[in-house]
């Protein structure tokens, strides 16, 4: 997926601390839930179904040492099909 990484690390930087508190929150078609938690780190994940039971919210909460490491996440998720980045 293409994306501004160097306007995204900017905003980032400006209203975030690192290291710090952060906050993922995916949607992903249930059948790539495991894909996806596969590759997040060690964190509090809270996981919910849709109404429909075909997508899925994962949310998750970490301690995270860089405005780097929020986009190396994210550039990790964005190779699944569906993903949905909020």
């Amino acid at each position: 997926m293409a994306w501004d990484q160097l306007n995204f690390k900017e905003k980032l930087e400006a209203n975030h601390q690192f290291p710090g508190d952060y906050m993922f929150k995916f949607i992903v078609p249930s059948e790539k839930k495991q894909a996806l938690i596969d590759l997040l780190p060690d964190g509090e994940l809270v996981i919910k179904n849709s109404s429909s039971n075909r997508f899925m919210s994962i949310t998750l909460n970490i301690v995270i040492e860089s405005s780097d490491k929020v986009i190396e996440i994210y550039n990790k998720a964005y190779v699944i099909e569906g993903l949905i980045a909020i």
